[in-house]
């Protein structure tokens, strides 16, 4: 696409901006994290997202404030946090400390929690899917509770508030913004209610990625979900910002080539990974048309790649971000 046209179809778009985050995890040393935060602000990127899990990462909470504390504009933000892991009052606080420290630079991710070692090797209960996404939905008003202005009390199944005056406040008010990760039909519909920021998710098992979630990564799959954020939406869907992490990534000449070799090693038909939104394989002029298409197509306008993508994605980047 020469630049000529790629400037004119972003004129003419109706769609939010594009923007873009990198996630990332961990680094050797202290250096090199704000190394990495620094360099994914400097590139263009307008956010930087951490995982929430048990094994070999940085802790987020110190890690996303250290990355604010080291740049000027990049907003930070866990991809998301676990509701089970921390009791909301707790980190409805760190979040709004994270809030005022960094002047305003945070999203809140949360979710419901899926990945069973995690619960297993921290001698944590798993309960089944039904009881975990409703103590996050109890934990999300407690959360919106703490921020908001004033005492407030709260009783539900899995927590009770009492005349809790949740202090600082955040910045952001009411609240900072809210993104929640959704891949199943009633987290989709949760996020479609009370979200800022819709992640669009495959279904994630308690475990590794099968079969089932690859196919769950399709491009109809994606469809199916957004359509249900829309309907569930109602009124509100136009507020909603849709965002996607991108978990298969490849900046390279030959995209066909690549596509190819990850759908043979997957055990999946070639035209499924050159399809899915959840992929983004070829060169930087291929990759720019695919995301305007996307963003025609579903919505989706705010893209995250992981850190090992953030010099070599560089190039999408500067061209998209913003318009």
């Amino acid at each position: 696409m020469s630049f000529t046209l790629l400037a004119k179809v972003l004129r003419v778009t109706k769609h939010r901006p594009f923007r873009f985050g990198v996630q990332a995890s961990t680094a050797p040393s202290g250096k090199a994290w704000v190394d990495l935060a620094r360099r994914t602000e400097d590139l263009g990127y307008a956010v930087l997202t951490m995982p929430d899990h048990f094994t070999d990462q940085l802790a987020p909470v110190p890690a996303m404030t250290v990355a604010a504390q080291v740049t000027k504009s990049l907003r930070v933000c866990a991809l998301v946090f676990d509701n089970d892991y921390k009791h909301p009052v707790v980190l409805a606080k760190e979040l709004a400390t994270m809030d005022v420290l960094s002047d305003g630079r945070i999203d809140i991710g949360i979710g419901a929690g899926w990945m069973r070692t995690d619960y297993d090797q921290a001698g944590m209960q798993y309960d089944t899917p039904g009881v975990r996404i409703d103590r996050f939905v109890e934990g999300l008003k407690v959360i919106r509770g703490c921020m908001a202005e004033g005492a407030f009390s709260f009783t539900g199944t899995h927590y009770k508030i009492t005349e809790y005056n949740g202090l600082p406040k955040p910045l952001q008010r009411p609240c900072p913004p809210i993104l929640i990760g959704a891949g199943g039909k009633r987290m989709l519909g949760i996020a479609a209610r009370e979200a800022d920021i819709v992640g669009i998710n495959p279904s994630l098992a308690p475990g590794a990625v099968g079969p089932e979630v690859i196919a769950d990564m399709s491009s109809q799959a994606v469809a199916d979900k957004i359509a249900i954020v829309r309907e569930k939406a109602g009124a509100r869907f136009g507020d909603i910002e849709l965002n996607i992490r991108t978990f298969l990534v490849n900046v390279t000449d030959d995209g066909r080539a690549a596509r190819e070799k990850l759908a043979k090693g997957m055990g999946v038909d070639a035209a499924l990974i050159h399809d899915s939104p959840f992929a983004l394989i070829g060169p930087p002029n291929e990759l720019i048309e695919t995301l305007i298409a996307r963003r025609e197509k579903f919505g989706l306008s705010y893209v995250i790649v992981g850190g090992d993508d953030v010099e070599a994605f560089a190039p999408v980047v500067a061209a998209l971000a913003g318009k």
